[in-house]
């Protein structure tokens, strides 16, 4: 395997033995086909998970630029995290790293950075004197539901470039493959080696 960079100045890993996969029909560089028929020699195992994370790359860099468009331009993937891990109840700075999986002090790092853009505020603990909750302020929570709602358009788009029957199917496809616990807010911190 090789590590190269396309024209396109994107890092991708390459199988030097195989020639890259021309659609019949179709002029280099022309947009890939909606109803691309699936490829007919075997597949190497390496591709799934970078189609997986370059879908899960797209769908989050066009959700910040749409943020950033709509408001708030400083948010980015690792702040989304931690502002869940935060959520509308508030939590400390080590139920924040737990949730997070990084240590209290990297999760203070962002919590600290949350608090400087204004998506954050350290409060008293009603139940406990000596102990500060981390609570989202209004403009945290705006971010998060703008989120949601660019998420929602998103989809939408898949839906309408793969067909809705398509993205049902991945979707559920997905489902039956991933444990029900693999949803943790940990991937910040697992894709930063911490």
């Amino acid at each position: 395997m090789d590590n190269v960079v396309d024209e396109k100045k994107v890092n991708q890993v390459v199988d030097p033995r195989k020639a890259p996969r021309k659609e019949p029909g179709k002029a280099p560089g022309e947009a890939p086909r909606k109803e691309a028929e699936p490829p007919e020699e075997d597949v190497p195992g390496f591709e799934l998970p970078l189609l997986l994370f370059a879908g899960f790359r797209t769908l989050i860099d066009r959700l910040h630029a749409e943020l950033a468009h709509q408001g708030h331009p400083d948010v980015r993937p690792a702040h989304g995290f931690a502002m869940q891990a935060i959520g509308v109840r508030g939590a400390s700075a080590s139920e924040v790293g737990r949730r997070l999986g990084v240590s209290k002090q990297a999760a203070g790092k962002t919590i600290d950075r949350l608090i400087t853009l204004g998506y954050a505020e350290r409060t008293d603990d009603p139940a406990d004197a000596r102990r500060k909750l981390i609570r989202l302020t209004p403009h945290g929570i705006d971010a998060l539901r703008r989120s949601a709602a660019i998420f929602d358009e998103l989809h939408a788009e898949w839906s309408k470039q793969l067909g809705t029957d398509r993205l049902r199917t991945l979707e559920n496809d997905l489902r039956t493959v991933v444990p029900p616990d693999a949803f943790r807010l940990d991937a910040a911190g697992w894709l930063g080696g911490s």
